[in-house]
């Protein structure tokens, strides 16, 4: 996927954020926040062509859309959820519903289907979510029915109940996953069809901008050529095939609102005065509450980037680096917006330095598009047979190229990648030969510890490159600490819970144990540490203006 030039993404880039300001001004935000609805009239002026014309991005040029890949989308929702993660979904959804129908869509569907888009800017509904089957796709109650004429399929009756579905209150337009009679099926469903009825808009914790419904169907028809692909029993295949680049917006959601916020709290800082000098002067300020969770962040945007790269090449799949993306995002996002309120003090608590919203926003990127626990279990499990079928090599091969990496580039931290991905191999044999991955929460946790290697790697080849994204707000210098930094954090973290895990769910010997995971070189590599630290602190001011 070509994708958009960089002149013309950074041209969108700057009129989203030049709309932003003239009609989405945070005292607007906090009121719409506060009475919890959409404002569909700010969502209609972005999908306006002679305004932004935002809904174009992910539709083909022949039909009158931009043509966007992964990369110019992590770049577009990463941006839209720093201004406000409600109306992000909001926008997300209608990307979402556009999937089934890009991977799984006729030639004529698309053709259709995309040309109304484009030129209605219809609002989508992705209505796959049900109350018993959310992450599990498979539980799906939902029924389309054949309805046949002289013994031709002419069309689908939809019933049953769908929930937690963004825009669904205002939808032109919705996709509906439902059971068909070979599997289940992507069904294209106009609004206002008889026998769709809405619920109220849900009362949400965040993203209080974003309408989120539940309705229910019966016997709703739609034609035979609404079905995506005209072939039954494909709807899981289609939907599994995207959530490599969803996951991916999703990501970049994380990454958008935990900077929002922290970049408010390295503002803050520089003008907070306190025992004579400001905050942003104080390790015991900047070294808990800013700097771990800045590097934590860029850690991920170099994950997402690689992936929205490798997507852009091979087109679609990479299911599991999504859920690493994601994973690694969100909580970061999370963590950073909680140590914002933190390190705002009472300032952070209240609604009009905007930075307590954001952390309300952001705790649902741990939740939709897969749950954190969800994905921990999605990469756990696939690595695990990578594993296997490797012969206990994958992650051993994966050190070899990090070592290999740092005989290039000494200064990016890829000898701690090396050894976290070599302890890491050794605690995948280990639990092999105990069977421990028959406690499903040692799976999860080396899904966990998995993202945190397989970043670390990555971060590291990113910090490398002679050139990197103008995604990228810092310095090579500063990235480079930051990539160093992160690679001992994730080496200590995965052997110490690689320890925990093999000593109490299984047996052994701990100084064998701690000798194969290279537990000492581990904490030797830990020095350096405070002066990156302090050089991360410096650089985060040249980057956040005082407040």
């Amino acid at each position: 996927m070509s994708g958009l030039d960089d002149e013309s993404r950074e041209m969108m880039l700057a009129t989203i954020r030049e709309f932003a300001n003239k009609n989405l001004s945070p005292e607007y935000l906090l009121e719409v926040d506060k009475e919890g609805y959409l404002p569909k009239e700010k969502v209609t002026e972005m999908y306006d062509p002679a305004k932004l014309g935002v809904h174009l991005l992910l539709i083909p040029q022949e039909y009158g859309g931009f043509g966007a890949n992964n990369y110019d989308m992590y770049r577009v929702c990463e941006l839209l959820a720093s201004i406000d993660l409600g109306v992000a979904t909001a926008v997300f959804a209608t990307f979402l519903g556009m999937d089934p129908i890009r991977v799984g869509g006729t030639p004529e569907q698309k053709k259709k289907w995309f040309t109304r888009v484009a030129q209605e800017g219809l609002l989508i509904a992705y209505g796959a979510t049900e109350a018993e089957a959310g992450s599990d796709l498979g539980a799906l109650k939902t029924k389309a029915v054949p309805v046949e004429e002289d013994g031709k399929i002419v069309g689908y009756k939809l019933s049953g109940n769908k929930q937690w579905i963004s825009n669904a209150g205002y939808a032109d337009l919705y996709l509906i996953l439902a059971k068909d009679p070979k599997g289940v099926g992507w069904f294209i469903m106009e609004g206002g069809s008889e026998g769709l009825e809405l619920s109220l808009h849900e009362d949400k914790h965040g993203i209080r901008a974003a309408n989120t419904v539940a309705y229910s169907m019966d016997e709703v028809y739609v034609p035979a050529e609404n079905l995506v692909g005209m072939e039954e029993g494909q709807g899981l295949a289609q939907a599994q095939a995207v959530f490599g680049a969803t996951r991916i917006m999703v990501a970049a959601f994380g990454l958008g609102c935990g900077w929002e916020a922290l970049g408010k709290a390295v503002s803050y800082s520089q003008g907070r005065i306190q025992a004579g000098g400001p905050l942003s002067e104080k390790q015991g300020y900047t070294h808990k509450l800013i700097v771990p969770h800045a590097v934590r962040l860029e850690a991920s945007r170099a994950y997402i980037e690689e992936v929205a790269q490798r997507l852009d090449v091979e087109g679609e799949g990479l299911q599991t680096e999504g859920a690493i993306a994601k994973l690694s995002a969100s909580e970061a996002g999370n963590e950073a917006a909680d140590a914002s309120i933190q390190a705002l003090g009472g300032y952070g608590y209240v609604r009009e330095m905007f930075v307590e919203k954001v952390r309300r926003d952001v705790r649902i990127t741990q939740i939709y598009e897969g749950t954190s626990e969800i994905l921990e279990m999605t990469i756990a499990r696939n690595r695990w047979q990578e594993h296997l079928k490797s012969r206990s090599k994958y992650y051993a091969d994966m050190a070899g190229e990090s070592l290999a990496l740092h005989s290039k580039a000494p200064d990016v931290g890829a000898d701690m990648a090396a050894l976290t991905l070599s302890a890491l191999n050794q605690i995948f044999e280990e639990c092999r030969l105990q069977k421990l991955t028959r406690n499903q929460h040692v799976l999860m946790r080396l899904g966990e510890l998995a993202t945190f290697a397989e970043t670390s790697m990555v971060f590291c080849k990113k910090a490398a490159e002679e050139t990197y994204s103008k995604g990228v707000r810092f310095d090579r210098e500063a990235w480079q600490a930051m990539a160093r930094t992160y690679a001992r954090t994730s080496a200590l973290k995965v052997v110490m819970e690689g320890i925990k895990l093999i000593q109490g769910y299984g047996t052994g010997d701990p100084a064998s144990l701690t000798d194969r995971l290279k537990l000492l070189q581990v904490v030797k590599g830990q020095a350096g540490l405070m002066a990156d630290m302090d050089l991360i602190a410096q650089k985060l001011k040249t980057v956040f203006k005082k407040a």
